[in-house]
């Protein structure tokens, strides 16, 4: 509880998870982000909120939470083939890519203006959900390459 007595971020979130547990409600939904880097966020997709606990950890109280990937099952078999192959990065891939990269340019070694780049162009049937497919280039070289092959 915050000072005025009011719940917490967190604490709604927490009690969100119980009320779900106990058969209240339906799962909140929740969009999850990674920190690859101070200032670098990865969009992770949405997932369902499902359980919460706390953990004391000598020094404060910590909640813990348990997320279930949000998967619409609404969607036919061709709209989900299409999902598959879409521009969308996985958050897993951006964080191997920038990683293996080393947050630079792989042409000039610039950290600046990063973009994720597909190796084999996106448009010519390049994979968005294989690291060996992408590359950090910063903006210059990205818009230079276009979809070519390099």
């Amino acid at each position: 509880m915050s000072p005025s007595g009011t719940p917490t971020e967190n604490g709604k979130f927490f009690q969100a998870a119980l009320d779900y547990k106990h058969g209240f409600r339906e799962p909140s939904r929740i969009q999850v982000y990674r920190k690859l880097r101070k200032g670098i966020w990865v969009d992770m997709g949405f997932y369902d909120l499902i359980d919460a606990y706390e953990k004391n950890d000598q020094k404060r109280k910590v909640f813990k939470f348990l997320l279930k990937p949000k998967i619409d099952l609404n969607q036919d078999d061709q709209e989900y083939l299409d999902m598959l192959h879409n521009r969308q990065i996985p958050g897993e891939v951006q964080k191997e890519v920038y990683e293996r990269d080393r947050g630079k340019c792989r042409i000039c070694g610039s950290s600046d203006n990063l973009h994720f780049d597909h190796i084999l162009p996106f448009s010519k049937g390049g994979s968005s959900k294989v690291a060996s497919n992408i590359q950090l280039l910063c903006a210059r070289h990205n818009l230079k390459k276009g979809a070519k092959f390099i």
